[in-house]
């Protein structure tokens, strides 16, 4: 359950009282009169109810400037509610934990372009660098815990749900803002870096793409889309382990700085498939969620757009994923040719 405050004039106070009653707040009271004439209504509201109270609330918002909406979470309650019939638990089971304003505010803050993303892209990266040329596999998934990179990701698809323009802009230039850091400060470390070997597993690992790639990060995308809205929030760890975009980033930056233009093309291809593949996953588990705007003008307008979105990204993956078959031709082709001219000796 959460903790709904809603600090309001006491004229509405009959109107609250019958929204909460109507939509199953399982306890509600006032607060003592403030000297601005204003009155909290306290409610606990379960999970199920919260997400309609909060919208229908939301219409008396727009014609009271000086009403306000507070949502806590709440530890514990004396006595427990009881769970009720085997419908009220399967019904819980597929309850979106948090409301879309709670979501949105989770989630907001990863696509926030500040200091503090930048350093952490700047950190993340060179210990990445580190870790992938030293072939040190506890390193990189260090790197891949501490960059946050995925935060604008879902954000973005997130955005797309809710038709928030806003939104939406603010996640892709923090996204194209860290990518482009984490490539950029990789060509650096290659180049000044002089004894760098890029020879390693690890580091070739992350030059050649499979079709293994593409289902890991649609699964990682749903997991991490899933986790968020249930309020597992913890299990983001492993996506972010999953996803792993940081060092393709890094190995296509480096490779860059170093001149090996098809090793670097191969990790821009991983990156880019983690991206597309992430994104998708992630908009269908919000639309199957229910995550839409409030407004049935807004809902329609995001309905209209989900088929673009949706068969945008799907229309993507398909063309990497013929990339991928393309790229595994000509590099078969590539290394037969140069064992032919070297006569049968060759190392790449």
């Amino acid at each position: 359950m959460r903790m709904v405050e809603v600090i309001a004039p006491e004229r509405y106070a009959k109107e609250l009282i019958g929204m909460a009653k109507f939509y199953g707040a399982d306890d509600c009271w006032w607060g003592a009169l403030g000297a601005d004439g204003r009155q909290t209504l306290y409610m606990l509201v379960p999970d199920k109810a919260r997400q309609s109270l909060l919208d229908s609330m939301q219409s008396m918002l727009d014609r009271e400037p000086s009403m306000r909406i507070v949502v806590t979470a709440v530890t514990a309650t004396l006595p427990r509610t009881e769970e009720g019939d085997e419908e009220s638990r399967q019904n819980k089971r597929n309850t979106v934990v948090s409301t879309r304003e709670e979501l949105y505010t989770d989630i907001a803050k990863g696509a926030q372009l500040d200091r503090n993303f930048l350093l952490l892209v700047v950190l993340s990266t060179i210990v990445a660098a580190i870790g992938l040329v030293s072939d040190n596999v506890a390193v990189i998934i260090g790197a891949m815990v501490i960059a946050p990179l995925l935060g604008p990701i879902m954000a973005f698809a997130f955005a797309t749900s809710l038709g928030d323009r806003g939104l939406a802009k603010q996640a892709l230039t923090a996204n194209a803002a860290g990518l482009g850091l984490a490539i950029a400060l990789s060509v650096l470390i290659s180049i000044l870096w002089a004894d760098i070997s890029l020879d390693g597993h690890e580091v070739l690992s992350r030059t050649h793409i499979e079709i293994d790639s593409v289902v890991l990060a649609l699964a990682s995308g749903a997991a991490a889309a899933l986790s968020i809205t249930t309020g597992l929030s913890s299990t983001l760890v492993g996506v972010m382990v999953a996803v792993a975009l940081l060092p393709p980033a890094a190995v296509m930056g480096m490779m860059f700085g170093q001149g090996q233009w098809i090793l670097s093309a191969g990790a821009g291809m991983i990156l880019m498939v983690n991206i597309v593949s992430v994104l998708l996953s992630a908009k269908v588990v919000f639309f199957l969620k229910g995550i839409k705007p409030r407004g049935w003008l807004e809902t329609a307008r995001v309905k209209n757009s989900m088929v673009l979105y949706i068969g945008l990204w799907a229309t993507l993956i398909v063309l990497l994923s013929v990339g991928i078959f393309l790229s595994d031709v000509l590099n078969e082709t590539f290394h037969e040719a140069i064992k032919t001219i070297n006569g049968g000796w060759f190392y790449f």
